[in-house]
C-alpha cells in the first residue's frame, strides 16, 4: 500500500500537467471521504463505501495507473494483483469481497464509491483548470464551454446527491470554503 503514494496518476500525460501530489493515495484518500459523506447522505453503508474507496486502486501499486488512452492497449489483471497481494493476509477475504462488488456495480454502495472516485477526478480538474489548465477545463466542462453542460464524469455517476455536488463543484473557487473564515481580524 505504501507504494501508492509514488504512483503517479496516469491522466497527467494527457492533461498535460506535471503534479507529484496527484498519486493513487491522495486520490484514494480523498476519494473515502467523499465516499463516506456521500454514503452517509444517501443511508448507505459507509463503512463499506470507504473499505471501497480506499481499496479501488490497490492493484495500481503493482500494475501502475492507466489513462483512457492507454486502457485501450494495456490489459491489466487486476483480480490476481489483488490476490497476490492480500491473499495470505489475515481478513484479506473482506476486502477481496467488497473489491468485486465494487466492480460489479449492482449495489447503492459500489454505485455510490464509484460516485466518490469520479467526484476526486472533478474537484481535481477545477483545481486544475482554475491554475490556468486549458485541457482540464476542456474534461470538466466539455469543448464547446457551459457551466450547465455535464461533464463526462457526471455522465458516468449514479446517484443524483453525487451529480449535485459535481455541478456545484464547477460553479465554485477551490478556495471558496476557507473565504468565509478569513476576516481582518482572524487572519
Amino acid at each position: 500500500m505504501g507504494n501508492l503514494r509514488k504512483v503517479l496518476r496516469a491522466h497527467q500525460q494527457v492533461l498535460l500537467t506535471y503534479d507529484l501530489t496527484d498519486t493513487i493515495a491522495s486520490h484514494s484518500f480523498r476519494a473515502a471521504f467523499i465516499g463516506y459523506f456521500l454514503a452517509k447522505e444517501l443511508d448507505a453503508d459507509a463503512d463499506k463505501v470507504l473499505k471501497m474507496c480506499l481499496a479501488h486502486d490497490i492493484a495500481e501499486s503493482r500494475s501502475m495507473d492507466h489513462h483512457w488512452l492507454s486502457k485501450k492497449y494495456v490489459k491489466v489483471f487486476e483480480d490476481e494483483i489483488s490476490r497476490d497481494q492480500l491473499g495470505d493476509l489475515p481478513h484479506a477475504a473482506d476486502l477481496l469481497e467488497v473489491a468485486r462488488e465494487y466492480e460489479a456495480r449492482k449495489t447503492l454502495e459500489a454505485k455510490i464509491a464509484k460516485d466518490a472516485d469520479l467526484l476526486d477526478e472533478v474537484f481535481l480538474l477545477r483545481e486544475y483548470e482554475w491554475q490556468g489548465n486549458k485541457e482540464a477545463a476542456n474534461w470538466l466542462y466539455g469543448r464547446k464551454r457551459g457551466l450547465s453542460r455535464e461533464s463526462q464524469q457526471e455522465k458516468l455517476m449514479f446517484t443524483a446527491a453525487a451529480k449535485q455536488i459535481a455541478r456545484e463543484i464547477k460553479k465554485q473557487a477551490p478556495s471558496d470554503w476557507w473565504s468565509l473564515y478569513w476576516t481582518p481580524n482572524r487572519r
